[in-house]
């Protein structure tokens, strides 16, 4: 479900403001430009001292990803896969070359160019790994920022929390005055320690997850490339590529009119 990150942050905030609210806190509270001044900016200086501007950069597009993230068909990309081993069986690895222009993918689209160049094993294996480290090392920048910020949150949240204690502290002329100053210096905890478990951390985490997906996306296409240079019989590639797939989807990927023409047993064999 695509929109399940989005849903699961809405359900922690309503969980988190409805027990407060229950409980008789006003969720108004927590709007404290001093406290959210401190946090924020505080979380923000300390996450762009550790991860630069290249991480800070990321996070918007953070933020867009885990809200639309793409729709890995592994299914579909068995499929066709299994569909150009049946066709560099039969016409040869050159004739694959015909059908680069139908390939959306880019990856893939530079993995089967490079067999139909006549590139050695080797080397194919050795460009393609370097795609996917080349890509985990971007996707590290934008989850390393997150889990970075989740990590200063709640420090940066204490450290508000005692600035307004020594400001409380120093102002005891007013005992009735104490009791709303010192709830109001915990509001900076709470904001460090919220922001950090219900934003930071679970988007940091999605994004870590969506960039293992992907990757796990790209080493199957890797071996299947591998698989068809090697001139594998179509049934062995379509094997070798379902091990990626979940085995409760492996029925659905392995259902497609190419699979098929290479599982089914020749009409004679069915006869006898």
């Amino acid at each position: 479900m695509k929109a399940a990150s989005i849903i699961g942050l809405v359900i922690a905030f309503v969980g988190v403001a409805g027990g407060a609210t229950v409980e008789g806190t006003a969720v108004t509270a927590i709007i404290a430009p001093p406290a959210l001044m401190v946090v924020l900016g505080g979380t923000l200086g300390a996450t762009m001292a550790a991860v630069g501007m290249d991480g800070i950069k990321a996070i918007l597009p953070g933020y867009k990803l885990i809200a639309s993230p793409p729709e890995l068909d592994l299914g579909g990309r068995v499929r066709e896969l299994v569909g150009l081993a049946e066709k560099a069986r039969k016409d040869g690895l050159l004739a694959l070359e015909g059908e680069l222009g139908s390939i959306d993918d880019a990856y893939m689209r530079t993995g089967l160019q490079l067999v139909v160049d006549g590139t050695e094993p080797e080397l194919v294996r050795e460009v393609l790994e370097g795609e996917i480290d080349a890509m985990e090392q971007r996707h590290k920048v934008g989850f390393d920022t997150f889990e970075k910020a989740g990590g200063f949150a709640p420090t940066i949240g204490i450290i508000g929390t005692v600035l307004s204690l020594i400001h409380v502290l120093g102002n005891l002329s007013d005992p009735g005055g104490l009791g709303p100053s010192i709830s109001g210096a915990f509001i900076a905890t709470l904001l460090g320690v919220g922001t950090a478990n219900i934003i930071y951390l679970p988007v940091g985490a999605r994004l870590k997850k969506l960039s293992g997906q992907e990757s796990m996306m790209r080493t199957m296409v890797l071996e299947g490339i591998l698989a068809i240079q090697a001139g594998d019989n179509p049934r062995i590639v379509s094997q070798k590529l379902l091990t990626f797939v979940p085995p409760a989807e492996r029925e659905e990927a392995g259902s497609g009119p190419n699979l098929k023409a290479v599982s089914d047993p020749p009409a004679d064999a069915k006869a006898a």
